[in-house]
């Protein structure tokens, strides 16, 4: 899925301190009578919730907010958005999952927002790299020896 409306490139980046992910469940339990719980996957697409925060200097910050209230009619609509996962920045279609806390005043012409946004999708790599760790985990060295041993 990609949305129509992409976080404007304006705006800074969300804050590295307290971003924080949580992902939904993509299990089904199922417990016995035996006492054991028999576990499967019951989804392949589940949302995340991701915690954010911005500081903005006030011009942004006022521009944050009638673009939340115009752009994402108060939050309902899907956005594009870069997020930052162990596995670098990461396209994610997101939302918020409800009203942002802020603007909140941090030094003299700086506001702070902190949010809630839901991802369509779980923010990490495509399918099939958990087949063959190693090939992602050692990427920078096969690109090396790919390159220096099979030069085109």
């Amino acid at each position: 899925m990609e949305a129509s409306i992409d976080y404007p490139s304006t705006f800074p980046c969300p804050l590295h301190e307290g971003h924080e992910t949580n992902h939904v469940s993509p299990l089904l339990r199922s417990e016995l009578q035996t006492g054991r719980v028999r576990q499967r996957r019951a989804y392949t697409s589940v949302p995340s919730i991701i915690s954010v925060s911005w500081i903005m200097e006030s011009d942004i910050a006022a521009t944050f907010e009638i673009w939340f209230r115009d752009a994402l009619v108060d939050g309902a609509e899907w956005f594009n958005m870069d997020i930052r996962t162990p596995a670098g920045k990461l396209p994610c279609v997101c939302r918020f999952a409800g009203m942002y806390s802020g603007p909140k005043l941090v030094g003299r012409d700086h506001w702070k927002f902190e949010a809630d946004l839901e991802t369509f999708e779980r923010a990490i790599l495509a399918e099939n790299w958990g087949i063959v760790p190693d090939f992602w985990l050692y990427r920078d060295v096969f690109d090396i020896a790919m390159n220096r041993e099979w030069p085109v």
